[in-house]
């Protein structure tokens, strides 16, 4: 049986606060791409981060994106 597809959405790009996640440009965000699971995810969202590392303003999320297309759904897991 294959494991069930909970979506996850990873995006990243220059922060005007690297304590926050107000993005300084949307036009310039990086799309790195949407993925089937948690740990797809995470891994492509340390790549990211990892080539960006010397950028304290360079940020990149997870964004849950199964929890937002069925709220009702209390799915907390990774």
């Amino acid at each position: 049986m294959s494991e069930k597809q909970l979506l996850h959405f990873v995006f990243g790009g220059r922060v005007q606060n690297p304590q926050g996640y107000e993005f300084e440009d949307l036009s310039e965000l990086d799309f790195v791409g949407m993925y089937p699971n948690y740990a797809a995810a995470k891994k492509a969202w340390r790549g990211a981060s990892q080539a960006k590392v010397d950028d304290a303003c360079y940020k990149y999320v997870i964004v849950h994106i199964h929890r937002l297309m069925d709220p009702d759904h209390d799915d907390h897991q990774h």
